[in-house]
């Protein structure tokens, strides 16, 4: 079969899905990619036959340039005979099946990282991007959804002919592992930690990130663990912000900035506790990541996050804005390895469900339907 993926950015298809394409190929059949290129494909792609197609997709739904995105997706899948086209990210996934929904003899799968409307959500989400998704929903041979709350609601309330839940993306447990002692010591003098208690978050740096939170956790506990450090493993246009709000605590010497990093799983394996401060999630990958590496777990009550973490089983779960709990919470694992270690092996127990053997796995079997 012919095959098209298409995502609003490329960071998608690099950070999530190249081994899902891979497998596709492996089976036989031609994969093509459409996107935004704002970073360049992966090579093992290219090197496996994809077409690369840039198709100027913007994040925003507002922006004009989306028409003509529509325009050259819907030439793209009407001229290129595919048989499925498979979806990602919001904007990407309203304009492609808006376009094929005229295509005779095309199979439709949108995967849905987490809608942009759940519970607790703005209402502006729920006025404009539930009317859309419900109505789209129709035009969706399978709707595959990676949490629990987002399955139960297109299951109920909207129209796709097949809706699927699956364990997210996928994440590596060969790449993902907990270190021993003493190559944990290792690792940490050579990133130029020692006796740190390290704490641990890889996020963009944006408002549903809400790493401020955790910068006034940090504040609070500056005192109490005075080698307490936070590694903020990532980028975006907050940054400037959350460095001033460190600078008027001054607390440079206990919050580092790493920027984008490729050295994630050294970073994780340093790590004593992994953190989450989000608003919103889908099923995050950080948070696999950090289970996948043994680390014990304090994570914001939101979908995606109580989706992995169940609370005193293998990590805490703390109220959104609840600054004091969320620093209670770190200061309980600070003070007890005992509750460390428990968390943590909990953790490397419970990510065998979503290993990228077992989500690619069950990927198989829902593409076998439509193949």
């Amino acid at each position: 079969m012919r095959i098209l993926y298409v995502t609003t950015v490329s960071n998608t298809i690099n950070s999530f899905l190249v081994p899902h394409i891979k497998l596709l190929i492996e089976k036989g059949n031609q994969v093509d990619v459409a996107c935004n290129i704002v970073q360049e494909i992966s090579h093992d792609l290219i090197k496996l036959g994809c077409k690369i197609y840039n198709i100027e997709f913007q994040r925003s739904p507002f922006k004009k340039a989306n028409y003509k995105a529509y325009i050259e997706i819907k030439k793209l899948i009407a001229s290129g005979e595919y048989q499925l086209v498979h979806t990602h990210t919001p904007v990407a996934s309203f304009l492609t099946r808006l376009a094929c929904r005229n295509i005779p003899n095309i199979k439709v799968l949108y995967t849905a990282h987490g809608f942009h409307f759940f519970k607790g959500a703005p209402l502006i989400n729920w006025l404009l991007y539930y009317p859309i998704e419900k109505w789209l929903s129709k035009y969706t041979d399978c709707l595959i959804t990676i949490n629990d709350e987002d399955y139960e609601l297109a299951v109920n309330k909207f129209k796709a002919r097949s809706v699927k839940k699956v364990s997210g993306v996928g994440v590596d447990l060969n790449k993902f592992v907990p270190q021993p002692l003493e190559k944990k010591k290792e690792l940490r003098k050579q990133y130029g930690y020692s006796d740190d208690f390290i704490l641990i978050y890889v996020a963009e740096l944006n408002h549903n990130k809400h790493q401020d939170l955790l910068i006034k956790v940090v504040d609070v506990l500056k005192n109490k663990i005075p080698n307490i450090k936070l590694l903020l493993v990532g980028a975006g246009k907050l940054i400037e912000d959350y460095k001033q709000q460190v600078r008027d605590l001054k607390l440079k010497d206990h919050i580092h900035f790493l920027g984008y990093r490729k050295d994630v799983p050294n970073l994780m394996a340093i790590a004593d506790v992994a953190v989450s401060a989000s608003r919103r999630e889908g099923l995050p990958v950080n948070v696999m990541e950090a289970m996948a590496t043994g680390l014990p777990l304090v994570v914001t009550d939101c979908r995606g996050n109580r989706d992995l973490v169940v609370n005193g089983k293998n990590g805490f779960v703390i109220a959104l804005d609840d600054v004091d709990a969320f620093a209670d919470a770190i200061e309980r694992l600070y003070n007890s390895q005992e509750l460390r270690t428990k968390f943590g092996r909990a953790n490397l127990e419970m990510i065998k469900e979503y290993s990228l053997e077992n989500v690619i796995k069950y990927m198989e079997e829902i593409y076998r339907d439509y193949i």
